[in-house]
């Protein structure tokens, strides 16, 4: 078992006749004689870690570059051969020479770490997801390069696998904006979306993000393999450092250590706030994940607002107008750079074209009557864009992007009456199952449609009987049978981790999160009206009853005073206007207010805690919340 992602067995089944088949039919159909990616995906490779585990300061391991040694040679039956070839490629780690005074770490973490030769240190490009990956990506390039000072960071994007890990390549008090400060640069809006990307749907998100990127999923043939963009997410300290210098316009311009930046504003593509990075020194172009080796998400499955794919097509229009004459080489967060101008200028618009594809014939569709489903089940790209490895569906895919379009202009509702008031999923299946004889009789059909290499309909049925009755020990099993071979046949690595994650759930119950899904430093830097937020969506109406409240809530250090008050079971937390009063004043530092909210850390006994009025209008108020659930099942209902 590797150190990294040691997750439970999931007690896989073999690949069936019909997987093994399946597999051969589309390794026959794709251009694996065309090896260019291998050529740039090893180019300027200079050395990587001799140990290859990263660890954190407790000891446990952040990273494990030896993880994934097993990705080597022909695709196993229980690997998607186009699949396998995208985790060859993101299996590559190490220090790599892009071009003149560019670098990248690449494989010690879910995203890339570049590094840009300033006049007189290190200009950082995404810092990664953690403290521990990119200290020891720092640690690598200094060794192999010359020990240079980080002068400044750059974040292209709001995601946090592209900002997670700065303080390992710089201290926070040696931040601003002055001479011989360190920099640290990001798009507008990037300090609001870093922050509150996980939070209001925080713990929905989480659990939902253990299955797409199969966080409890041991890597291995029959397990977790890629998650299409890079292996998998580091296991470490996650940190934040807001940015002092603020992009917020196409064709800004910096000059930092000497390098002249030029940035492309790219707001609503694959980030509500992202960014391109133009070198003119280096003829060199960053392209953020706005170009990845991939079809990217325009939803994606952990949950998030819906991106816009026109958008994002007419962005990469801007890129190639503004930068594709006079750029020999692109690089981006994640995966590996391209090199010479055609090569990336056709590169950039195919990508282009297959997400104007999307979007185009999405919506020519939806005006044609078609639903979410049937449009998902009628819509694939062209050859001339899908034999391109780059547009192929490793992460995001056609099916799931077309539904996110169609949501998009549509919302969830396809406009037949009989979709206004569905049953919850348990009632319904309870009544499916009921109707088709019993769950015998439906288990008996879904074998017929296993054997018949219907999986599919299979899972269909078998998800029915599994949700009106979890305790159906039989069809819990049948039905993480059905799960394997999907996992196994898909080409999206998220298709396949949701698979098998859930055939693993099936199997051995709910598995506890793995990865944190926010960070002291991200939640010291959320506005204190969101905390309020927080409170809102906490509040529990059957708790409240008929029950009124009312509580001041100031935070002295911050000069900050919040009213909050609890009527109709709705609870409003606003800035309070000079003179308000309420049932309770509770006078605390944020910090411990955090804390409470976070990790259920007593007020009572605290220092610089005072409550004044009717402290049994608070004491009742807390009573009123409920913790949000990070291990709730999915593939049962709960009851």
């Amino acid at each position: 078992m590797t150190a990294l992602l040691a997750g439970v067995a999931h007690g896989a089944e073999a690949p069936t006749k019909a997987t093994v088949a399946a597999q051969a039919k589309l390794k026959a159909q794709l251009p694996f004689a065309d090896d260019q990616d291998f050529d740039f995906a090893r180019r300027g490779f200079v050395a990587t870690r001799a140990d290859p585990l990263i660890r954190r300061a407790d000891g446990g391991v952040a990273w494990d570059l030896s993880a994934y040694d097993f990705i080597k040679g022909e695709a196993p039956a229980s690997v998607n051969p186009s699949l396998w070839r995208q985790a060859r490629l993101l299996s590559l780690h190490g220090l790599f020479k892009v071009s003149d005074r560019i670098w990248q770490v690449r494989g010690f973490d879910l995203a890339n770490i570049t590094f840009i030769q300033g006049d007189t240190g290190w200009i950082v490009i995404d810092p990664l997801t953690t403290t521990e990956t990119a200290r020891a990506a720092l640690e690598l390039i200094d060794a192999k390069v010359g020990r240079r000072k980080v002068v400044a960071v750059i974040y292209t994007h709001s995601h946090v696998d592209h900002f997670g890990g700065v303080r390992g390549v710089i201290d926070e008090k040696d931040v601003g904006t002055g001479p011989g400060d360190v920099r640290v640069i990001g798009p507008q809006g990037f300090l609001e979306e870093a922050v509150s990307e996980n939070v209001i749907a925080g713990a929905a998100m989480s659990r939902r993000a253990n299955f797409q990127f199969g966080h409890n999923l041991a890597p291995g043939p029959d397990g977790q393999i890629s998650s299409g963009i890079g292996q998998a997410v580091a296991k470490g300290t996650v940190s934040f450092i807001a940015p002092r210098d603020i992009v917020s316009r196409t064709g800004q311009t910096m000059t930092v250590d000497g390098v002249e930046l030029e940035f492309q504003y790219t707001p609503g593509t694959e980030a509500p706030a992202e960014m391109n990075i133009y070198l003119p020194q280096f003829r060199a172009l960053c392209m953020a994940e706005n170009a990845n080796a991939t079809m990217h998400n325009v939803l994606t499955p952990r949950g998030a607002l819906v991106r816009d794919a026109k958008v994002w097509a007419d962005d990469l229009s801007s890129s190639v107008e503004l930068y594709g004459a006079r750029t020999d080489v692109m690089f981006t967060s994640h995966g590996w750079p391209r090199f010479g101008r055609e090569v990336i200028g056709d590169y950039l618009l195919s990508h282009r074209d297959a997400y104007k594809y999307l979007h185009d014939q999405t919506v020519r569709l939806m005006n044609q009557g078609y639903v979410g489903a049937e449009i998902a089940n009628r819509i694939k790209l062209p050859p001339v864009l899908a034999d391109q490895w780059f547009n192929r569906g490793y992460y995001g895919t056609m099916s799931f992007n077309s539904r996110a379009v169609y949501q998009r202009y549509m919302g969830w509702y396809d406009a037949n009456p009989a979709s206004l008031a569905v049953l919850p999923p348990a009632e319904q299946a309870r009544r499916y199952v009921a109707a088709m004889g019993g769950a015998g009789k439906v288990r008996a059909l879904a074998a017929t449609a296993y054997d018949a290499a219907d999986y599919g309909w299979a899972a269909t049925l078998l998800n029915n009987v599994v949700q009106a009755d979890p305790a159906d020990r039989a069809a819990a099993e049948q039905l993480a049978r059905t799960y394997d071979q999907l996992g196994y046949q898909a080409e999206s690595s998220l298709w396949r981790n949701i698979y098998l994650t859930g055939a693993g759930e099936l199997r051995g119950g709910v598995s506890p999160p793995s990865v944190a899904s926010t960070s002291p430093d991200i939640v010291m830097n959320l506005p204190t009206a969101m905390l309020f937020d927080l409170l809102a969506i906490r509040l529990n109406p059957d708790k409240v009853g008929e029950g009124r409240t009312s509580v001041l809530f100031v935070f002295p250090e911050r000069q900050e005073r919040y009213l909050v008050t609890v009527r109709n079971q709705v609870l409003v937390g606003r800035p309070a206007l000079e003179g308000a009063t309420a049932e309770a004043t509770l006078t605390l530092p944020r910090a411990l207010f955090l804390q409470a909210l976070f990790s259920g850390k007593p007020l009572a006994g605290q220092p610089g805690v005072k409550v004044e009025g009717n402290g049994a209008a608070l004491v009742k108020m807390l009573g009123w919340f409920d913790a949000p659930k990070a291990d709730f099942p999915i593939v049962t209902r709960p009851e």
